[in-house]
């Protein structure tokens, strides 16, 4: 038995000691990174020009680790924050775009606007080119036009013609398989489970959708012809013609050069000076430090992207897509603990989800108010449902004309398929102990007695809904249930019915949280950001978690990633690598 013991400590310790020993290998190669990293700088040139490829579809935040082995894309809030600390960076003269194939929305395209003319407006140029804007580059280009010379391919075409919308409905298939959809909405705009209970769009749906539809083209529209100083009745007409070519574009005065990305790149590099270079801006945004004066005032900034789910995220290496209920509670909670924060900004690009979660984090946003700090939201493209009822009790709520908010709803139910699997001979049976064990069961369609159960749920969420609703916004409850019915509204409808403050991006929001914190407008805020990102190392400690001795040598080496001079010496690396109830708004396009 003794020997027995003595053999698995043997074990053990050997399996610790090759931990230990990987990791301070790991810490050898750092430390020389380190050394390169100390001794030249973030590695970038002395004259840049930053260059961005806005043709792929871009999430508007997102939770990741510390350090990205490999390449991950930027989101909408890291180019906002990468262009404005390019600001104050002498060595960027300007900024290359590609963009036109479709992906940006019109709400995505307002907030790049305005970062665009920050950065403009410190003395940089912006040059955009396009090989083409498609019929759903609308708000493509709203975001070329933010540039100073808009480029277009010769011949290549201009189609961008306005915005549309479809619906794939599935209740005639289910009619014809005995499949039983039941599902609960409250109420008749809350559209997100149309497409099992319905045939076509309801005549509240297609009322909203036409609605959203126009306010869209309007302001995108109206958006462009401000950017190009034209009138938003000459933009309309050229958006009428299309398609069309280039030649067509530039004769209307909507773009401005005709030419290949090539010189169009060149144009830019030439306009930056002698040796100037190219330098991509998610490059930028990892090689420049991200030093936070400890003299300016901090403003906590939540990033809250994704479905709202409940408990807590184990994204580990990669980033979190999903509002984890506890995650989230638990971020504004330490926001609102923490005395160097003076106010906190909540930025939302949500369809909504769990009300549980919902509610959890609406919570946290109350206490954290009552602790003094001031709440500002800030809507991406999209905050609606459980997005929108996150957002109800903050001091000020920040939306773009273009983004979905509202749908002020619930909907809950389900599809039974127990008669389906018997048209192909399938035997489906269930035993359930307990008279609504098997309520939730895909096999058999509710009871009479458990439907209006479920409509009792239904209608308790929606009366709490309209409520919070009701009181976060000092509004009459009648005229909330007037404007609720699980309607989606456009950010510029829902200004005019009380439930958005103000029009505009991220900076308007942070110009919100400085004046209710009392913090001087002309004064520059650093960012706290929430929920804290999960470390490179942490990350591997959480992996080694079983292993004492090894969690403990690496908690050592996550001070090596805190050093200003990471990102940069890091970078060797990143290159190597390379190879229930629901609050929930139907899944809408964005433009």
């Amino acid at each position: 038995m003794i020997a027995f013991l003595n053999w698995a400590k043997s074990i053990v310790l050997g399996t610790l000691n090759g931990l230990v020993k990987v990791a301070l290998a790991i810490v050898l190669v750092l430390l020389i990174f380190l050394l390169i990293g100390l001794t030249r700088g973030d590695g970038l040139p002395g004259s840049i020009v930053l260059s961005a490829d806005l043709r792929t579809p871009m999430a508007d935040s997102s939770r990741r680790v510390g350090l990205d082995l490999g390449d991950r894309p930027l989101t909408t809030m890291d180019t906002v924050l990468t262009l404005d600390r390019a600001t104050r960076d002498s060595r960027v003269k300007g900024l290359f775009l590609r963009l036109g194939d479709g992906v940006l929305s019109v709400a995505q395209a307002e907030e790049l606007d305005a970062a665009i003319k920050r950065f403009r407006n410190s003395g940089r140029f912006v040059i955009a080119h396009s090989q083409g804007f498609d019929s759903a580059s609308v708000g493509d280009y709203v975001a070329a036009a933010s540039a100073n010379e808009i480029w277009m391919q010769p011949k290549s075409t201009f189609s961008a013609a306005g915005v549309g919308a479809g619906a794939i409905f599935l209740r005639g298939l289910f009619d014809k398989i005995d499949a039983v959809p039941q599902i609960a909405k409250r109420s008749d705009y809350k559209s997100a489970a149309d497409m099992f209970m319905e045939k076509d769009y309801t005549a509240a749906d297609r009322e909203q959708m036409n609605a959203l539809l126009q306010s869209w083209y309007d302001s995108a529209t109206a958006q462009a012809a401000a950017l190009r100083k034209l009138t938003p009745k000459t933009v309309a007409d050229v958006f009428e013609a299309s398609p069309q070519f280039a030649e067509d574009a530039k004769r209307a005065n909507l773009i401005d050069r005709l030419g290949y990305d090539d010189d169009a790149k060149d144009a830019a590099i030439a306009r930056g000076g002698a040796g100037t270079k190219l330098v991509n801006l998610s490059r930028y945004e990892h090689n420049t430090t991200n030093l936070v004066d400890g003299t300016l005032p901090r403003v906590a900034l939540v990033e809250a992207a994704g479905d709202i789910v409940d408990g807590a995220s184990h994204d580990g290496f990669g980033g979190g897509t999903a509002i984890a209920g506890d995650d989230y509670a638990s971020a504004l909670r330490d926001a609102a603990k923490d005395d160097s924060v003076r106010a906190i900004i909540l930025r939302v690009n949500s369809p909504g989800g769990s009300v549980t979660a919902s509610d959890q984090i609406l919570d946290a946003i109350k206490k954290a108010q009552r602790a003094g700090k001031p709440v500002v939201v800030s809507m991406g493209p999209l905050a609606a449902s459980g997005g929108y009822y996150i957002s109800t009790s903050a001091n000020r709520i920040i939306a773009e004309p273009a983004t979905l908010t509202g749908s002020i709803g619930v909907l809950t139910g389900k599809v039974s398929f127990g008669k389906t699997a018997g048209l192909i001979g399938v035997g489906v049976d269930q035993i359930g102990v307990g008279k609504n064990a098997l309520m939730d069961s895909a096999v058999s369609p509710y009871t009479q007695e458990q439907w209006a159960n479920l409509n009792h749920q239904a209608d308790v969420i929606y009366s709490d809904f309209t409520q919070k609703v009701a009181d976060g916004r000092k509004l009459p409850l009648a005229k909330v249930r007037e404007i609720a019915k699980g309607r989606v509204w456009t950010g510029a409808d829902a200004k005019e019915r009380g439930l958005v403050d103000e029009l505009g991006g991220f900076w308007t929001a942070v110009n919100a949280a400085k004046d209710l914190a009392k913090i001087d407008a002309n004064q520059r805020v650093a960012f706290k950001l929430y929920p804290k990102r999960v470390g490179f190392f942490e990350a591997v400690s959480a992996t080694f978690s079983g292993s004492m001795a090894g969690a403990k040598v690496l908690e050592g080496l996550a001070a090596i990633e805190q050093m200003p001079v990471a990102h940069a010496m890091l970078e060797t690396l990143r290159n190597s690598s390379r190879s229930g109830l629901q609050l929930k708004a139907v899944d809408l396009p964005q433009d």
